[in-house]
Formats: structure tokens, sequence, C-alpha cells
């Protein structure tokens, strides 16, 4: 059974962690300055030992300032960074970054040119002898799948093999931690899919715990257990990949993750919305009077193509191929534009009119606000899971 709690004034999704155990690292109330203006605030979260955890966002929101500060190359001017309970940054304290056994990927590897990749690889080892650094970069090349590599330097490997370097390097003095900066952000898309997979799997069976900073949901759902979606420098949700999509805390996490359409509809009773597609019920109940006007989210995979039972059709306007999938723009006849994933092999082509029924089991939905910040009564059905 899924447990909460509740955690800098977010409730903290508890069933991937053993709460028996102690935080190998904790934020609190963690703010980052910049001329008197603050970057990061009010910011706090928990890792446990073994997790892969994400702070995902867009560009300014703070979430690579968080890493620095972790790192220890940002001081704060408020709160505390406590590894295994110990403290590593309080305002007017910052422990050196080189005492902090945190290993570092980079968004541009790092490596130094001039050495080989051995070298590399074993440049932050210290006590151990020739034979076993040589022996300690020899283990990690197998493990990045780049055995007999260890004689060559960066300029002879490709982008995708200097960044497996970068992450060998990073791991060689066994961390406590590892950061990780957009690492993947200067690959091509197929690359970068490939690698945070690999990543992935190389944290996995190393037991390695990890935080990653991206833009990029797709790296952070397939390398995270959970993941931090960060806005104006706080985090607004913390959750597993299946929640930050299938329940967003507020409309900026339901627009920023995944694709959607927003339609109208009256709260009928606290099960069931009216909208123009009909009567939809989810899986939940919502916590609004009867006739409140609400904007309901309807996800590509919530509307399916083909028979129309209910009556309702759209037209073909848009399509966009993706291999397995093709992901369809549809009109209804009020001008109504919704987003459908459908099999590649149905191959309905643009001014095709075709049947609509709607999968609402994961039905969001929030009151109708001029107001664009989030507020508790924006807050979709079930309370935000921030881990």
């Amino acid at each position: 059974m899924q447990s909460k709690e509740t955690f800098h004034g977010c409730v903290v999704n508890t069933e991937m962690v053993d709460r028996n155990s102690n935080p190998l690292l904790e934020l609190s109330d963690v703010h980052c300055c910049y001329g008197g203006t603050s970057a990061v605030y009010q910011l706090g979260f928990r890792v446990w030992e073994g997790q892969i955890v994400c702070l995902l966002g867009p560009s300014g929101c703070g979430k690579t300032t968080t890493l620095r500060a972790i790192a220890g190359f940002e001081p704060l001017c408020n709160g505390e960074i406590h590894l295994r309970g110990e403290p590593l940054s309080v305002p007017g304290f910052t422990l050196a970054p080189e005492h902090r056994r945190m290993g570092m990927v980079f968004q541009d590897y790092a490596l130094f040119p001039h050495l080989t990749i051995h070298q590399n690889i074993t440049f932050g080892l210290r006590g151990l002898s020739r034979k076993d650094r040589q022996r300690r970069a020899d283990e990690l090349l197998e493990l990045v799948n780049l055995p007999g590599y260890g004689d060559r330097y960066p300029h002879e490997l490709s982008g995708g093999q200097q960044q497996r370097v970068s992450l060998a390097r990073a791991v060689a003095p066994k961390p406590q931690l590892v950061l990780l900066d957009e690492p993947f952000s200067n690959l091509d898309v197929d690359l970068r899919e490939r690698l945070s997979r690999q990543f992935h799997d190389i944290f996995r069976d190393q037991g390695i715990t990890a935080i990653l900073v991206t833009h990029d949901q797709h790296e952070a759902f397939a390398m995270a257990d959970e993941i931090g979606l960060m806005r104006d420098g706080r985090i607004v949700q913390w959750d597993s990949p299946f929640n930050l999509y299938h329940e967003p805390a507020d409309r900026f996490a339901a627009e920023f993750i995944g694709q959607g359409s927003m339609i109208s509809g009256t709260l009928v009773d606290d099960e069931r919305i009216r909208t123009e597609l009909g009567i939809l019920r989810g899986s939940r109940s919502f916590p609004w009077s009867a006739g409140t006007e609400v904007d309901v989210l309807l996800r590509p995979d919530d509307v399916k193509m083909g028979t129309a039972p209910s009556g309702i059709y759209g037209r073909v306007v848009k399509k966009a191929f993706k291999g397995a999938e093709t992901l369809y723009t549809l009109q209804t006849p009020s001008g109504l534009e919704l987003l459908a994933l459908a099999p590649s092999h149905a191959d309905y082509a643009v001014g095709d009119d075709v049947g609509l029924t709607l999968d609402t089991e994961h039905l969001v939905a929030f009151p109708k606000t001029d107001d664009s910040a989030p507020t508790e009564s924006q807050l979709p059905v079930r309370a935000i899971n921030v881990g």
C-alpha cells in the first residue's frame, strides 16, 4: 500500500524507499542567492541510498544551481544540506567539493585531452598502487562497455564513448553519490536514449545513488525512480514518472509533462464531469462542489480511435508518424482539438473522419481560474506526490 508523508509543504510518495533507514542526502529549506535574488528557495527533498532521482524542469528553473549546491560549488544563503547526517552546507560554511565524496558527470565530458583514457579514469584515485589503479580502470572500462580503450585519447572517441568514460571517472573513487548535469544534451536523440538506459542499468547493477539534472522528460523517465519537477526555483511535484504523467499536481506539471488537451467541463457530482464529449468519470472523487467549472486534461492515450458507440467523431487534421505509433491531431465538429495515439498500422489519412471513445481511468481536472500561479484549489483530485 502506498504511504505518504508531508515534507516541506509537499506530500511525499514513500512507497519506493525504506523508511526504516536514514536518508543518504537531505536538503532542508535551501535558498541559493545571486546578488540578493533567490535562484532556489524553500527547497527540500531526501535521497535514499541506491535511488536514482532527477531534477527536471525548463531552463532557468534552478535545477543546475541546486546540483551545484549539493556538489559544493554554490554556497547557501539559508537552509542546510546533510550527507549521512553530517552537514555539508549551511549559511557561512560550505565543505569543499573535494571532501564530499561525490562524483560529477558534466555536460561537456570535461576529460583531460592530454591524458589517456586510463589516466583520465584514475586521475582522482589516491592511495592506490599503480597496479591497483590500472585494475580499477580496466574494471570500469568493462563496466561501460569500452574494454581495450585505455591507451586511447579523448579525441579518438565518439561523444557517446567520451560520456561513458566521464561516468567511469566519476565512479572510480567509489563516491557516495554521483551527480549528473545534463549529461546527454550534446548527443543526438537516439544515442541520448540509448545512453540513458545504459547509465540506468549500470547504476542499478552497481547500487549507485545518483541525481540527474535535465530538461528532457524522456531522459528523466528512462533513468529516475523519482522526479522532482521544478519551476521558478521551487519543486512543484516530486513523484514517480507514472504519477507525474497521470496525476500532475498543477497546470504547469500537466503542460510540461507529456502532451495533452484541456477541455472545458462542469462538475456534476464528486465523481463525474460533463463535457461536450459526454459525461466523464475516472477512478477518483473530486473535492469541489457540483457546478464547479473545470478544465479536464486528456492525454493522447486517453483518446481511442475507431468505432464510436457514443456517436463522437473527429476529423484528422495532422498526423506524426512515430514508428510503432502515430500521433494524430483530431478536430471535433465544434472545433475542439484532441491528440490521439494509434498503432501505426491503422494509418488514417488527413481529412478522414474517425470515431472516438475516451478512456478516462486517470481523469485529471483543475478548477477554472484566471490566476496562472498554482494554488491549492488548482490541485488535481489526489494530493501532490513529491519525493
